[in-house]
């Protein structure tokens, strides 16, 4: 190896050249480089000082390389072009900068045998031009030939960093407008002149129903994401039940259609209310969709052991052939661009109330969806349903 050179980070020593290649030439023939030759990701080797010594072929590629050897004992950073790989005699993961890097990190972890996933941001800089990556890295410790390497995978996930900034900024200024307008015709409702009640009525609901689209968009988006937060508190059951209905008695598709709700006073759980409105709404608005004019939709909830359950009925029958793909995303009866109520029900409860969620269909009963819930999210063995604020347990 080299001799000792300065550091703020991880070791700056590098293996000396004919050891480098030997090393490399273990992973000419083996059975791994076919493997690794196969996947979409870009997949480096390197030994114990960090060093490159095998390319698989989509980086070659990216990098338009004809020959690997051409990248043998590169650090990773150096090979691309990081601008704090070269601000020290040490190289790549030897600057003060480096502390911060993910790539760095998960390959420190790897030689400590241990598996590792972090995300990387590198600002590549060539000539006076510099381009930022947001990059997903993988490090996993392997043994060959009684010597330790490390597979560092890479995946580009700048595509989705952007996507996502962008959606933060359009759903911040669309909802922006959005409550705006809400909040104007709300507020010229007693204004205006009786020949012009009904038309500012209308403008009120409609904007009402727009911010409330925007509002489940961003919240699928934020939970498929991983992005979303649960905060929780006290929920009055057959209260939330009828805020549900009262949203939707108004809206297009419950004309000529009723709602009733059939739910005990004092019922309480302690849950998101927030995502649980959203599960509810989904819910009453498919069912309304399914019911046919003059039909009723019954929304009902009642206290099971320790948990609470919620279903809302509708006379309408899915058929058999749509039964078993309800809740993928993206399916529907509907036609094309529909699909995400039912799954954004199944994606909320599941992975965010802790809950389930199921349906049944059939001739004589009609569809009934069911949300079952516990009484106390996060506490799985709480056995007494807590009582709303100001109510008595029914």
């Amino acid at each position: 190896m080299t001799h000792s050179l300065p550091t703020h980070f991880a070791p700056a020593e590098r293996t000396a050249p004919e050891t480098l290649l030997r090393q490399a030439s273990l992973f000419r023939d083996n059975p791994l480089v076919t493997l690794l030759d196969s996947v979409t990701d870009l997949v480096l080797i390197l030994n114990s000082t960090r060093q490159i010594v095998y390319g698989n072929r989509n980086l070659l590629e990216l990098l338009e390389m004809a020959d690997a050897r051409e990248i043998i004992g590169l650090r990773p950073g150096e090979l691309f072009r990081c601008e704090h790989s070269c601000t020290e005699a040490g190289g790549c993961g030897t600057s003060v900068h480096c502390r911060s890097c993910g790539a760095v990190k998960v390959i420190m972890c790897a030689l400590d045998n241990e598996r590792a996933v972090e995300e990387c941001r590198i600002t590549q800089r060539r000539g006076d031009v510099i381009q930022a990556y947001d990059l997903k890295v993988v490090g996993s410790p392997i043994v060959l030939d009684d010597q330790r390497f490390i597979t560092f995978a890479i995946n580009d996930i700048s595509h989705e960093k952007r996507r996502r900034a962008l959606e933060r900024i359009f759903f911040h200024d669309i909802l922006n407008t959005a409550g705006g307008l809400r909040n104007l015709a709300r507020m010229v409702l007693d204004e205006v002149p009786v020949n012009l009640k009904d038309e500012t009525l209308l403008l009120h609901k409609f904007s009402t129903e727009l911010v409330e689209e925007i509002l489940a968009q961003r919240v699928l988006l934020a939970a498929e994401s991983e992005e979303l937060c649960v905060e929780c508190q006290l929920v009055d059951a057959a209260e939330l039940l009828r805020t549900v209905r009262d949203l939707y008695a108004s809206h297009e598709v419950a004309e000529h259609r009723s709602i009733v709700v059939e739910a005990p006073e004092g019922l309480g759980l302690v849950t998101d209310p927030t995502l649980l409105k959203r599960v509810l709404s989904n819910m009453v608005k498919n069912a309304l969709e399914a019911t046919p004019p003059e039909g009723t939709v019954r929304m009902v909830c009642c206290g099971v052991g320790d948990g609470v359950e919620f279903h809302v009925f509708n006379p309408g029958v899915v058929s058999l052939e749509a039964r078993g793909s309800i809740f993928q995303r993206s399916f529907s009866t509907k036609g094309m661009g529909r699909g995400l109520g039912t799954y954004s029900m199944k994606l909320l409860t599941t992975n965010y109330l802790k809950g389930q969620v199921s349906y049944s269909s059939c001739n004589e009963r009609g569809t009934c969806f069911s949300l079952m819930l516990p009484a106390v999210l996060g506490v799985s063995d709480q056995t007494d349903i807590p009582t709303a604020p100001g109510k008595s347990a029914a």
